[in-house]
């Protein structure tokens, strides 16, 4: 069955069953590999994208629901040819950044937090990423890129 969105600002048709997961219709159909598959039972957020800018698990997100809809991913969150967005910037500069297999569906968690508060606090940063499993850093680093963003220094200590 045809399913038409808008994924990174752009016009998408996939022919897909409607229950296909969107995270492997993202990897698979349209190249966009920088959701991660990680646990497929909707508990580690590494698949996060942000679904009419709310923060969705994609493996869990059949691609029937996403009919119609905006679809951002971390692939579109930095111009592919110009610098970084704040938020990456913040986590390379922190050391919020180790394996990577979390950092998109975290940068995605926070890319929602930030468009719905500019100055989140750190009550506010940990309860957005109460949905993504980070297993190297222990969020203390991620925490502070987030508040350092949030202080409006663009992620620079």
């Amino acid at each position: 069955m045809p399913h038409s969105f808008t994924v990174n600002d752009r016009r998408v048709e996939v022919d897909a069953p409607d229950m296909t997961p969107l995270l492997s219709v993202l990897r698979s159909r349209l190249g966009l590999t920088g959701a991660k598959p990680g646990c497929a039972e909707g508990r580690c957020g590494a698949c996060t994208v942000l679904l009419d800018a709310r923060p969705a698990v994609s493996c869990l997100t059949p691609v029937a629901l996403a009919q119609d809809r905006a679809v951002r991913t971390v692939e579109g969150l930095a111009d592919p040819d110009g610098p970084l967005n704040p938020l990456q910037d913040a986590l390379l500069e922190h050391g919020g950044v180790q394996c990577g297999a979390c950092t998109p569906g975290i940068l995605m968690a926070l890319t929602a937090l930030f468009e719905r508060d500019e100055t989140p606090d750190r009550t506010a940063i940990t309860e957005s990423l109460a949905g993504n499993i980070c297993r190297c850093t222990g969020y203390h680093k991620i925490v502070e890129a987030a508040l350092a963003v949030a202080g409006g220094n663009g992620g620079r200590s």
